[in-house]
């Protein structure tokens, strides 16, 4: 088969694993096998071309090739498999199954990349998606659609947070991408997914820490192109998991390295902001259609919010979840999105509940610092700091799990126990609808 295609061999040289080329008729994205003397072959893919000289970055490395070696071209780009077959499948980040499952030969292949959703088929977000997250459900809403990262530092629980959400959130189909994974996390996210029966609606694309580099970059755009066809040609609301966003950006530097590039900032490409917002720009509410939402992590080198990675990332996403002290910080995290759906399509409280909760908390932790300097508090200090005790434990904690209605009620529940109606400043009629005249009765009790 290989024989019969046009075959390269004038090869000017071999950098680390980019191997430059002369050819022509050849497009961007290309795939192409490469032959060594010993007769091995590897996949390769295009990633750079200067007139006739084209570059290829190779899978499975250069060891064993040199300039003798022979190039066949394709005709190509990626291709990912697609059907409602691969639900609850194991994936490299080449998409080859990895689970030890039957093959796929007989299932469709559908062309990776491509431009994004035009956009007179986009619909402004408007539905809300319940994570039982209480710290996302009531303070920094999920919309559909919506692409939203999660902030934090390596040996925070990101991982852990990415799963849940996975596992809890109103979806009907979950793509998970894992880029540059260590195994205990390839396994927590397989184990976590199938103990919590989460695994009958999941796709997976894992590309380890020990697997070529340049499958992490393809695993990005695998994930989300079956996330895309699921959502345009099944109609199914999709939440794309990926993990970790600065793994794929640092994989984009080292291919620049290697292919001479000049570097930008902190050595990252100049193109980094185009490489995060084409991935990001998939999520997607489709007119007639599903719909495709991002939750991603991306990890910040010395918990610095200005390197390049978060940086850009700020610029394209709609806000950020903070994960900090392994809970998500209310101040640190915005939602811009929010506004959509908070009182329309949740609860009627819920706006109220929100402000007053954050006003509360951001008091407690004002009184938190005259404490530690030894200042008097007012009884209104002590007041905030039993709420910011009882906030933290309650809402903050990301093992907490509650629907959002009942995360609503225990936040009139936590406010009734540290306050009396009149402090809450909140509408007259929600207070009359809402506080639990009983809790304020037992601790009127207690107290007296």
């Amino acid at each position: 088969m290989l024989e019969q295609m046009l075959r390269y061999t004038r090869v000017l040289s071999i950098v680390g694993d980019i191997l430059t080329i002369r050819a022509t008729k050849v497009g961007m994205g290309d795939l192409a096998v490469v032959e060594g003397r010993d007769g091995n072959r590897s996949l390769a893919q295009v990633v750079e071309i200067q007139r006739d000289e084209v570059s290829l970055q190779v899978f499975a490395g250069s060891k064993g090739l040199s300039l003798q070696s022979k190039v066949y071209f394709l005709g190509r780009s990626v291709q990912v498999t697609y059907s409602p077959n691969i639900i609850g499948r194991i994936f490299d980040g080449a998409g080859r199954p990895i689970d030890g499952g039957p093959k796929l030969n007989d299932n469709r292949r559908v062309e990776v990349g491509g431009p994004s959703v035009n956009p007179t088929l986009r619909i402004v977000p408007k539905k809300f998606i319940e994570t039982k997250v209480p710290m996302i459900d009531v303070f920094n809403c999920l919309v559909e659609s919506q692409k939203i990262p999660i902030f934090s530092i390596a040996g925070e629980p990101f991982n852990k947070l990415l799963a849940r959400v996975g596992i809890q959130a109103d979806a009907e189909v979950i793509v998970f991408c894992g880029m540059g994974l260590i195994f205990d996390d390839f396994h927590f996210f397989r184990e976590t997914f199938e103990n919590e029966g989460a695994f009958a609606k999941t796709v997976m694309f894992v590309n380890q820490a020990s697997d070529p580099i340049v499958e992490r970059l393809l695993a990005p755009d695998l994930a989300l192109k079956v996330a895309e066809r699921y959502a345009v040609e099944e109609g199914k609301r999709v939440l794309v998991l990926m993990t970790d966003m600065t793994a794929y950006a640092d994989a984009l530097k080292e291919i620049g390295v290697a292919m001479e590039r000049v570097p930008s900032n902190r050595g990252y490409m100049g193109d980094l902001y185009s490489q995060l917002a084409v991935r990001y720009e998939r999520a997607c509410d489709y007119k007639g259609a599903g719909s495709v939402t991002i939750l991603t992590v991306t990890t910040m080198p010395g918990n610095d919010v200005t390197h390049p990675v978060p940086d850009n990332t700020g610029y394209i996403t709609e806000g950020q979840f903070y994960l900090h002290g392994g809970m998500i910080d209310p101040f640190g995290s915005l939602s811009r999105l929010k506004q959509q759906v908070i009182g329309s399509v949740t609860r009627e409280d819920h706006s109220q509940v929100m402000n007053t909760m954050i006003r509360f908390y951001s008091g407690a932790k004002d009184a938190e610092k005259k404490q530690q300097m030894a200042f008097d508090l007012s009884p209104l200090d002590h007041k905030l700091l039993k709420f910011g005790e009882l906030f933290q434990r309650r809402f903050m904690d990301i093992n907490v799990a509650l629907p959002l209605n009942d995360a609503l009620d225990l936040c009139w529940q936590t406010m009734a126990e540290c306050f009396n109606p009149e402090e809450l400043l909140m509408r007259d009629h929600l207070i009359a609808k809402y506080f639990p005249q009983n809790v304020a009765k037992e601790l009127q009790g207690t107290a007296s």
